[in-house]
């Protein structure tokens, strides 16, 4: 029984044709015109002499791919150029489970990159539903590309297109890494950079003072009795407590310094070029300012009194992060020792 592919122009179905017969070559035998018609909407043959490739289409097999079978994988060889006559496929990369990258509809084609990077395909290629195809041989394709100036452009501009897509996603994928890493290293709540950020930046920055012989003094800062506020006022205001802490502390320090949220309530500060005495009149000014005791209070986010103590360290010769880390928070285990809300070193 004969069979039937509905055919149409690229991008619109104003164009209708049945192309009938028990192969594909007895379809496109009829004549010019008919043949012309049957070509119009395929990008690789827009604007093609029939008569150009007319032998050359003779050498073409038609395939019909079943809804979700596989036409090309990662791994299997391809030889072919396949175009889409009707129905779509869809283009999967990573595996055929992962989202749908992009839909080929009729008109278009798959399979030729592989052929001219002359490496098995890079990504999965499945029937969205059932579709019919013209299959070109690669020794055909190359053969037309002799044959037809106009296919060899329309091959070209098809490879570009290729490209940008190519480009597209990684530009997206870019992105997507970027606000991964974003989100890795900053803390959704205040908005500062985190303790993962802080085992990236810190270090760096000590290094640099180190070399420079210059000082480097890190404070850590704590909400004092923040347990207490949350269970009297809670969570959500002792969320909004300490986003208003870090808007202060940020308005507080040097563009320089490197703040972070340390975790919980804590907050980390590195000083670069300060030692201890100065990093003890820096943690005044900010404790004055977080707990609104600075005249008219103007200073100050914060309605409900809050008050933080902090611990203040420089770093010792030979020292490191972590030394300078334990350092800081015995001076702030200090502090809340001697009855919190006070600066100590």
């Amino acid at each position: 029984m004969a069979q039937s592919v509905l055919l149409g122009t690229a991008g619109t179905r104003q164009s209708l044709f049945w192309l009938t017969g028990e192969t594909l070559q007895e379809s496109l035998a009829i004549n010019s015109d008919y043949r012309r018609s049957l070509l119009e909407g395929l990008e690789l043959f827009q604007g093609v002499s029939p008569n150009d490739v007319h032998g050359l289409l003779q050498q073409c097999d038609r395939r019909d791919l079943a809804k979700g079978e596989l036409l090309l994988s990662p791994g299997a060889k391809n030889e072919h150029v396949f175009v889409v006559l009707s129905g779509s496929l869809n283009v999967h990369v990573g595996s055929p489970d992962t989202p749908i990258l992009a839909t080929m509809e009729m008109g278009a084609c798959v399979g030729e990159m592989s052929i001219i990077e002359d490496r098995d395909p890079s990504a999965y290629v499945i029937g969205a539903e059932d579709t019919h195809m013209l299959v070109i041989h690669q020794t055909v394709l190359w053969d037309m590309v002799d044959a037809s100036h106009e296919f060899a452009k329309n091959l070209l501009v098809v490879l570009s297109e290729r490209v940008r897509s190519h480009n597209r996603v990684i530009a997206d994928s870019y992105g997507e890494i970027r606000k991964f890493e974003r989100h890795a290293t900053t803390d959704a709540l205040t908005g500062l950079a985190n303790r993962h950020a802080m085992q990236e930046t810190f270090p760096v920055e000590i290094a640099a003072c180190v070399g420079m012989e210059q000082p480097v003094a890190l404070m850590m800062i704590d909400v004092d009795n923040f347990k207490k506020f949350n269970d009297m006022f809670g969570h959500i205001a002792g969320d909004r407590a300490l986003s208003a802490v870090s808007k202060v502390l940020r308005a507080q320090f040097r563009p320089d310094d490197l703040l972070v949220r340390y975790g919980g309530d804590e907050f980390s500060v590195l000083l670069p070029g300060v030692d201890t005495e100065q990093a003890m009149v820096i943690g005044e000014r900010v404790r004055k300012a977080v707990c609104g005791s600075t005249g008219d209070s103007t200073d100050s986010l914060i309605q409900i009194p809050i008050e933080i103590s902090m611990g203040v360290a420089d770093l010792q010769p030979n020292g490191t992060l972590d030394s300078l880390i334990r350092a800081a928070d015995a001076a702030l285990y200090r502090a809340k020792h001697a009855g919190r809300n006070i600066v100590s070193r």
